[in-house]
C-alpha cells in the first residue's frame, strides 16, 4: 500500500476529506522524524516506538573501484514494533 491509497482508505475510516486526512498524516510523520532526530524516543503504545541509534563504523568496499574503506558511525533511524502489532502480524490470514 502506498501513500495515496493509506490516505483514502483513513479518509474513508475516518470519514474526512482526503485533503484533511493527508494533511493529518504529513504532520504525523512530521512531528515524528523531528523528535527522532534531536534523540528522543516516540513511543505509541500497542503500536511500537521509534528511535534513534548509533550504528557503528564498519568496512565498506567502493562498487566502482574495489577499494576498501571505513564507514563511519552514524545516526540511524530505528523502529521496534509494540507486542500487539507482532501480534497482530504473526497471526494466520483466513
Amino acid at each position: 500500500m502506498n501513500k495515496a491509497e493509506f490516505i483514502e482508505k483513513l479518509s474513508a475510516q475516518l470519514k474526512i476529506s482526503k485533503n484533511q486526512t493527508e494533511n493529518v498524516l504529513d504532520a504525523t510523520l512530521d512531528l515524528i522524524q523531528k523528535t527522532v532526530s534531536k534523540g528522543e524516543e516516540v513511543k505509541l503504545v500497542g503500536f511500537g516506538s521509534f528511535t534513534r541509534t548509533q550504528r557503528k563504523p564498519r568496512p565498506g568496499r567502493n562498487p566502482k573501484t574495489g577499494e576498501f574503506a571505513q564507514i563511519p558511525a552514524m545516526p540511524i533511524p530505528r523502529f521496534k514494533p509494540g507486542k500487539e502489532f507482532r501480534t497482530r502480524v504473526s497471526k494466520k490470514s483466513n
